[in-house]
């Protein structure tokens, strides 16, 4: 007979408890805090071995100590990236495990989502019918049949989109470090990716090598009027640097999953107040920029995907079993 464990689990809404409470009732009892995880709210987790946490809860050198402290054993993201965990200063003191893939359909469809809303105006044209304007006016696209996709990443997802421009009739050029030739994509370097593709979307994981890599620089080497679709992580992107290229237009439209600085803000309604972060304000304000607040995974197959795998890695932890998804 097996123990009901306690599990804390941080930055808790609707859409996570239904899989949760679903799968996991025979066996966890989930204690669900809305509130993300930080120095203020570590000590609800002292009751419990693991805990569940998300996206946006840091856990650096301070968070870990803390939870150490408490007799947290086990971390068990719900998300694939783990970018937010010193996982070194974690080896040796606390397991870590991740879900590194729920659904690889949902991200990609997300992607595509942006781009075809920013290319054909939907977005505007909604706002303009709502208000019974039914003029055409700068609601102009253009065919994706034929245009240059350039995808950063050939993951699973990356591979997904790159199967939905194949079926827009759309040119595919990838960039991986490590490429895979059975793909059926054509591999080039970064810097043609930036000078010929008339969309640019990124997939792939935030690291050292990968932080800021759309830059002024690259933003330069791209073709005027390009646009970026970014569904990974928003540190791939400074913020700043395409808001300028925005303005100048060297940048025609922008769809942004996530934003740099999204901790502050995603996840959370702030609509009763006024945002202080400048950037964002004025990437909201753009008609050419969709921002949606890392929505891209949430179907409810990848929800249920992301309890299964999240309960299972619970489950290997407790029964003393390998934990394959450890980061």
């Amino acid at each position: 007979m097996f123990t009901i464990e306690q599990i804390a689990f941080f930055d808790a809404k609707p859409y996570d408890m239904k899989w949760f409470e679903e799968l996991g009732k025979d066996r966890y009892k989930f204690k669900y805090y809305e509130h993300r995880l930080t120095p203020d709210t570590a000590g609800l987790a002292c009751s419990c071995k693991a805990i569940v946490a998300f996206v946006n809860d840091i856990l650096d050198r301070e968070m870990l100590d803390r939870l150490v402290e408490c007799g947290v054993r086990l971390v068990a993201l719900r998300c694939a990236g783990y970018n937010n965990v010193d996982v070194n200063y974690a080896k040796g003191k606390i397991d870590v495990v991740r879900v590194p893939v729920y659904s690889p359909y949902a991200v990609a469809e997300h992607a595509m989502a942006l781009l075809l809303t920013l290319n054909r105006k939907i977005h505007r044209a909604f706002n303009r019918t709502r208000d019974f304007n039914f003029s055409l006016n700068d609601l102009t696209g253009f065919d994706l049949y034929g245009k240059t996709a350039g995808i950063v990443g050939m993951g699973q997802i990356g591979r997904v989109f790159s199967d939905i421009c194949r079926g827009f009739g759309m040119k595919i050029l990838a960039f991986d470090p490590y490429p895979d030739e059975d793909a059926g994509v054509e591999y080039v370097s970064l810097e043609r990716l930036f000078s010929e593709s008339d969309v640019i979307s990124l997939h792939c994981p935030l690291t050292a090598d990968t932080r800021y890599m759309i830059n002024s620089e690259a933003l330069n080497k791209m073709k005027d009027g390009v646009f970026i679709i970014n569904t990974s992580r928003g540190q791939l992107i400074d913020s700043d640097a395409l808001l300028k290229a925005l303005k100048s237009g060297k940048v025609h439209a922008a769809g942004l999953d996530v934003y740099e600085e999204e901790s502050e803000f995603f996840f959370e309604d702030y609509s009763g107040t006024v945002i202080q972060d400048d950037i964002l304000q004025l990437l909201v304000s753009m008609p050419n920029v969709l921002v949606t607040s890392h929505q891209a995974f949430l179907t409810e197959e990848a929800l249920k995907r992301i309890a299964e795998v999240t309960i299972e890695n619970l489950t290997k932890f407790f029964e003393g079993g390998e934990l394959e998804n450890r980061v």
